[in-house]
């Protein structure tokens, strides 16, 4: 369909896709001969072989190329495994083995994205892109997000950037330590605008490399505003939020149909009653949903006392999740009135996700009610959470 051509699709039971695609003609029925008159191609693709071998006779007699899926040294063509990079469309053929063809195609893809397979492009022009780098996996960095990352000349790295993804750069890029450690050191957000925008106006790409998504408590749009400001052109690509993918990486949802109907994320940066605090805690104790908190680490008790304050029962679960998404995730599971408590016996450290509702109560039992045996449930889940405190399983 991107080269235009006129696709018709002969099959007994398409799928709703097929049947739904803009331009395709879909007569929906068997094969029979004659289909082919006037196709420049054919893909013999059923999971009958008898007719996969009657539709590639009759590409013969008509001097149609036509590839046969099931068996592609009895077609007359082969497809490639096609892939892109940027302005590069490239092809992989592997003497009719499909899945061979795209595994290296895979392949290709992967190591043009991670700056591994060098093909001296051209530099990318100057400017500066606020890229989320997910949860802390490296794995979960966005497609766009990791090939903006490859091409810059400078990157601007937070404390919760994926490591792993700094060390895969090349010795010409200049990384630039802008970490904000937790009650500690920090570059000062101006000097890190300032620094954007210098290095741009230099003729270098900056790419502003955060944890998370740039927009959710990462300071990006501040970051844009001075980029606008300066003149430098500026993009922003967002990264998976910690707030949501962390409890799914413990096999916590933040939302289940019946249980929560809103998902609500609150910063633990200021303490309530704070002069500066925009959250008013005693409406985030009646809700019935899930609340996240990001940066609380330090004051669980506090937030944990004006929930209970605020009417929020007791008993209403808590987990906390500790370095989310790494091999060093930690689970700990309490209630709220425990919370504090089990927070400071435990020794959560940053970074750390506190989620508290109902859905933080789930366990291995209700993920085997829902998906009917415990390893789907943790592939589901991304893996089994490692666990610890009160009601740790």
């Amino acid at each position: 369909m991107a080269a235009g051509a006129q696709v018709e699709v002969v099959a007994l039971d398409p799928t709703p896709a097929v049947e739904s695609f803009p331009g395709v003609v879909v007569h929906k029925r068997a094969y029979v001969d004659g289909d082919l008159d006037g196709a420049w191609y054919a893909m013999a693709c059923t999971d009958d072989p008898d007719v996969n071998a009657a539709v590639v006779a009759e590409a013969e007699r008509r001097h149609t190329f036509c590839v046969r899926a099931d068996e592609a040294r009895w077609g007359s063509a082969v497809t490639p495994a096609s892939g892109r990079h940027r302005d590069v469309q490239f092809g992989v053929l592997a003497g009719g083995d499909h899945r061979l063809s795209a595994a290296l195609r895979a392949a290709i893809s992967r190591a043009l994205a991670d700056g591994s397979l060098d093909v001296d492009e051209q530099p990318h022009p100057p400017g500066v892109a606020l890229v989320g780098g997910g949860p802390g996996d490296p794995d979960l960095i966005t497609v766009r997000g990791l090939k903006l990352l490859m091409a810059a000349d400078v990157v601007v790295a937070d404390r919760l950037a994926p490591p792993e993804l700094l060390a895969s750069l090349g010795p010409q890029v200049e990384i630039i330590d802008a970490a904000k450690v937790p009650y500690g050191r920090a570059m000062k957000q101006e000097a890190i605008n300032d620094v954007l925008t210098s290095k741009a106006k230099e003729g270098k790409f900056v790419v502003r490399f955060k944890g998370g998504d740039p927009y959710v408590y990462g300071r990006g749009f501040e970051e844009l505003q001075a980029c606008v400001a300066a003149g430098v052109p500026v993009t922003v690509v967002p990264g998976i939020t910690s707030p949501i993918s962390v409890p799914s990486s413990a096999g916590i949802p933040v939302t289940h149909r019946g249980v929560t109907h809103e998902v609500v994320i609150a910063s633990g940066h200021v303490r309530p009653g704070h002069p500066d605090s925009l959250i008013d805690w005693s409406v985030l104790a009646q809700l019935r949903g899930t609340l996240v908190l990001m940066m609380a680490v330090e004051r669980v008790d506090v937030f944990a006392d004006a929930l209970l304050a605020g009417g929020k029962p007791g008993d209403t679960p808590v987990a906390m999740i500790e370095n989310g998404s790494l091999p060093t995730q930690r689970l700990i599971r309490t209630d709220l009135s425990h919370a504090g408590e089990t927070a400071s016996r435990e020794g959560l450290k940053p970074p750390a996700i506190v989620v508290i509702g109902d859905v933080a109560g789930f366990d291995d039992a209700d993920a085997v009610a829902a998906f009917g045996d415990l390893d789907g449930a943790r592939s589901a889940a991304g893996g089994e959470a490692r666990s610890a405190g009160d009601g740790a399983r």
